[in-house]
């Protein structure tokens, strides 16, 4: 079974992790960097060991992010970030193909345990199942 796991984050924490706080986001040091990527990466390379990642990748900060709506006169309607009406937004992704929800859970619960400067306002990691495409 295929899941997407997803990372919340806001434009805030991004902007913590380059060295700019702001109250719950304090900013990220070069170690506080460093046991990010650390602990990402071993879960990275744990899953491709294991045939379970599919892909995965972190995200551009929320300000170079762009909606597009179809307009009514059928001219798009596009919007750049960030938005100040989204509270979080897509901040990274897994795609896994695993037993099933327990076990997306698990991988869930490791890439949520990763570590964060304290005072932190940690955002939740999303699971949604991927459907299969119906036969032709």
């Amino acid at each position: 079974m295929k899941y997407l796991l997803m990372i919340q984050g806001n434009q805030a924490a991004h902007e913590a992790m380059t060295g700019k706080p702001s109250p719950g986001y304090p900013a990220w040091s070069e170690q506080d960097m460093q046991a990010m990527f650390s602990h990402m990466g071993a879960l990275n390379d744990d899953l491709a060991e294991n045939g379970e990642l599919v892909d995965g990748n972190g995200l551009a900060e929320p300000a170079k992010t762009r909606h597009v709506l179809a307009g009514k006169d059928g001219k798009p309607v596009i919007t750049d970030g960030p938005y100040g009406e989204t509270k979080e937004v897509l901040a990274g992704y897994w795609v896994i193909d695993c037993a099933g929800l327990e076990r997306a859970t698990e991988i869930a619960a490791r890439a949520a345990a990763c570590p964060v400067p304290e005072g932190t306002i940690c955002s939740p990691i999303v699971i949604r199942p991927i459907l299969d495409a119906p036969e032709a």
